[in-house]
Protein backbone atom coordinates (compact mmCIF):
# COMPACT_ATOMS: atom_id res chain seq x y z
CA UNK A 1 0.00 0.00 0.00
CA UNK A 2 1.56 3.25 -1.12
CA UNK A 3 1.35 6.13 1.35
CA UNK A 4 3.37 9.30 0.89
CA UNK A 5 4.40 11.22 3.98
CA UNK A 6 5.31 14.87 3.62
CA UNK A 7 7.58 16.60 6.12
CA UNK A 8 6.86 19.96 4.54
CA UNK A 9 3.35 20.23 5.95
CA UNK A 10 1.94 21.04 9.38
CA UNK A 11 -0.35 18.01 9.17
CA UNK A 12 0.73 15.35 11.68
CA UNK A 13 2.05 12.13 10.15
CA UNK A 14 -0.70 9.97 11.66
CA UNK A 15 -3.28 12.29 10.06
CA UNK A 16 -1.56 12.02 6.66
CA UNK A 17 -1.63 8.23 6.94
CA UNK A 18 -5.26 8.22 8.05
CA UNK A 19 -6.43 10.51 5.26
CA UNK A 20 -4.61 8.55 2.56
CA UNK A 21 -6.06 5.25 3.75
CA UNK A 22 -9.53 6.82 3.87
CA UNK A 23 -9.09 8.06 0.31
CA UNK A 24 -8.05 4.57 -0.82
CA UNK A 25 -11.15 3.10 0.83
CA UNK A 26 -13.51 5.68 -0.66
CA UNK A 27 -12.00 5.19 -4.14
CA UNK A 28 -12.35 1.40 -3.71
CA UNK A 29 -8.60 0.90 -4.09
CA UNK A 30 -8.91 -0.83 -0.72
CA UNK A 31 -11.93 -3.10 -0.72
CA UNK A 32 -14.31 -4.18 2.02
CA UNK A 33 -12.82 -6.90 4.26
CA UNK A 34 -9.34 -6.41 2.78
CA UNK A 35 -6.58 -7.02 5.31
CA UNK A 36 -4.42 -3.97 6.01
CA UNK A 37 -0.72 -4.14 6.87
CA UNK A 38 -0.04 -4.67 10.55
CA UNK A 39 0.77 -1.60 12.63
CA UNK A 40 4.42 -2.66 12.81
CA UNK A 41 4.71 -3.48 9.13
CA UNK A 42 3.19 -0.16 8.11
CA UNK A 43 5.47 1.72 10.51
CA UNK A 44 8.51 -0.08 9.09
CA UNK A 45 7.44 0.56 5.48
CA UNK A 46 6.83 4.26 6.19
CA UNK A 47 9.88 4.61 8.45
CA UNK A 48 7.83 6.10 11.23
CA UNK A 49 6.92 5.24 14.80
CA UNK A 50 4.63 2.33 15.63
CA UNK A 51 2.71 4.80 17.82
CA UNK A 52 2.09 6.96 14.74
CA UNK A 53 0.58 4.11 12.72
CA UNK A 54 -1.35 2.92 15.79
CA UNK A 55 -2.88 6.38 16.14
CA UNK A 56 -3.85 6.43 12.46
CA UNK A 57 -5.51 3.01 12.70
CA UNK A 58 -7.31 3.93 15.94
CA UNK A 59 -8.75 7.04 14.30
CA UNK A 60 -9.87 5.02 11.28
CA UNK A 61 -11.59 2.52 13.59
CA UNK A 62 -13.35 5.37 15.45
CA UNK A 63 -14.53 6.82 12.15
CA UNK A 64 -15.78 3.44 10.95
CA UNK A 65 -13.44 3.00 7.98
CA UNK A 66 -11.62 -0.04 9.34
CA UNK A 67 -12.27 -2.69 11.95
CA UNK A 68 -9.93 -4.50 14.33
CA UNK A 69 -10.36 -8.25 14.46
CA UNK A 70 -8.48 -9.40 17.58
CA UNK A 71 -5.55 -11.72 16.84
CA UNK A 72 -6.13 -11.30 13.10
CA UNK A 73 -5.51 -7.65 12.26
CA UNK A 74 -7.18 -4.62 10.76
CA UNK A 75 -9.63 -4.94 7.89
CA UNK A 76 -11.47 -2.45 5.70
CA UNK A 77 -14.98 -2.03 7.14
CA UNK A 78 -18.19 -1.85 5.18
CA UNK A 79 -18.93 1.84 4.71
CA UNK A 80 -21.45 3.95 2.91
CA UNK A 81 -19.28 5.16 0.01
CA UNK A 82 -21.60 8.10 -0.72
CA UNK A 83 -21.33 9.41 2.85
CA UNK A 84 -17.55 8.90 2.86
CA UNK A 85 -17.17 10.66 -0.50
CA UNK A 86 -19.32 13.55 0.71
CA UNK A 87 -17.04 13.92 3.73
CA UNK A 88 -14.00 14.11 1.46
CA UNK A 89 -15.70 16.62 -0.85
CA UNK A 90 -16.51 18.83 2.14
CA UNK A 91 -12.84 18.85 3.16
CA UNK A 92 -11.83 19.76 -0.39
CA UNK A 93 -14.35 22.61 -0.45
CA UNK A 94 -13.00 23.98 2.84
CA UNK A 95 -9.43 23.97 1.54
CA UNK A 96 -10.38 25.55 -1.78
CA UNK A 97 -12.41 28.18 0.07
CA UNK A 98 -9.30 29.15 2.05
CA UNK A 99 -7.28 29.31 -1.17
CA UNK A 100 -9.90 31.51 -2.86
CA UNK A 101 -9.82 33.94 0.07
CA UNK A 102 -6.02 34.23 -0.25
CA UNK A 103 -6.31 34.63 -4.02
CA UNK A 104 -8.85 37.46 -3.68
CA UNK A 105 -6.90 39.21 -0.90
CA UNK A 106 -3.87 39.32 -3.18
CA UNK A 107 -5.70 40.21 -6.39
CA UNK A 108 -4.60 36.99 -8.09
CA UNK A 109 -6.69 36.08 -11.09
CA UNK A 110 -9.01 33.10 -11.30
CA UNK A 111 -7.02 32.03 -14.35
CA UNK A 112 -3.82 31.88 -12.27
CA UNK A 113 -5.61 29.91 -9.56
CA UNK A 114 -6.84 27.43 -12.16
CA UNK A 115 -3.34 27.11 -13.61
CA UNK A 116 -1.93 26.36 -10.16
CA UNK A 117 -4.67 23.80 -9.51
CA UNK A 118 -4.05 22.09 -12.86
CA UNK A 119 -0.28 21.92 -12.28
CA UNK A 120 -0.71 20.47 -8.79
CA UNK A 121 -3.31 17.99 -10.00
CA UNK A 122 -1.05 16.76 -12.80
CA UNK A 123 2.01 16.50 -10.52
CA UNK A 124 0.16 14.32 -8.03
CA UNK A 125 -1.13 11.64 -10.40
Amino acid sequence: MEIIISNSTDTPIYEQIKEQIKAKIVSNELKENELLPSIRTLAKDLRCSVITTKNAYEELVKEGYIKNVPSKGFYVAKINKDVALEEQLNKIEELIDKAVIIVKMNNISKKTLNEILNILYEENK
